[in-house]
């Protein structure tokens, strides 16, 4: 008795979301029988039947594409009226990552996530953390004589990130900041004046703005992450150069959200141990 009655009720909640979709689209009864090859009629009986038959595979298909509905909706399969293509588009977005600092894209995640933890991964530095020497060197050779401006603007945006009441937990590889130290690989030809600056400010901020801001350091060796951000539980967004790749479903911040947490419960130096690292790491290079 059970299944009849449930065969009853989804047929009759698929009557009840067919002439909603068919209100909500504007396309008439005969408009619709066009569109997918069958008498009005039928349309009719869809609609206005009171029995526990549901019209085949190839019938509901059609009506969720002509009505711009899915197909699992109309037969309660699923709560969510928008097709696939449409749920994927809303979870996952791209859009262009400028070679700047700060771009009203990332400001305006931070903004949105105000209040919630974010986690971070950087692709360098964090750019949060670089003195303004540092931020010359890393984009005046590609932004041009605009560089001032754009680094002036990036400093607000910067500034407030700092002072906002978010806080922020920054996974970082070792090798990175070895690297900067010692101006090698993608710090090759960075002043040694400048590194020691930049270490002293790095080791100023982590003291001052702890535990709000605590950075870790991860050995690369054993694990990797490329560079992410996730904002909350609002969103996680991937830096792939040229492009943002950010997802919205809660599945997929969650599962990114483990693996930033797998970085900070493995990772090699803790937040407290850093700054008494970043006094070695300059003692090494002579600061």
């Amino acid at each position: 008795m059970s299944i009849k009655i449930d065969k009853l009720a989804r047929a009759d909640q698929f009557r009840v979301r067919l002439n909603r979709a068919l209100q909500d689209s504007g396309i008439s009864q005969s408009a619709l029988a066009r569109q997918i090859d069958v008498d009005r009629s039928t349309i009719s009986q869809l609609l206005t039947g009171d029995g526990a038959r549901l019209p085949n595979a190839h019938v509901v298909g059609a009506c969720a594409t002509a009505l711009g509905v899915s197909a699992d909706w109309l037969l309660s399969l699923s709560d969510r009226p928008e097709s696939a293509a449409e749920l994927l588009a809303g979870a996952l977005s791209l859009s262009e990552a400028p070679r700047s600092l700060v771009d009203a894209r990332i400001f305006d995640w931070h903004r949105e996530a105000a209040g919630y933890k974010i986690r971070h991964v950087p692709a360098t530095l964090p750019d949060m953390m670089k003195t303004r020497a540092m931020l010359e060197w890393e984009y005046t050779p590609h932004l041009g004589r605009t560089a001032d401006q754009a680094i002036g603007a990036s400093e607000d945006r910067l500034s407030w990130m700092r002072q906002s009441q978010s806080d922020y937990e920054i996974a970082l590889p070792i090798y990175e900041l070895h690297s900067f130290a010692q101006g090698t690989g993608y710090y090759q030809g960075l002043p040694l004046e400048t590194r020691i600056e930049q270490l002293d400010n790095f080791e100023r901020l982590c003291t001052q703005l702890y535990p709000r801001l605590r950075v870790y350091l991860f050995d690369a060796k054993r694990l990797y992450s490329s560079p992410l951000t996730i904002f909350g539980p609002l969103l996680c967004v991937f830096y792939a150069g040229s492009h943002y790749m950010a997802f919205r479903d809660s599945d997929r911040v969650e599962t990114f959200t483990n693996h930033f947490d797998t970085l900070i419960r493995e990772a090699d130096l803790t937040a407290r141990q850093l700054p008494s690292h970043l006094r070695a790491l300059k003692a090494e290079i002579g600061g």
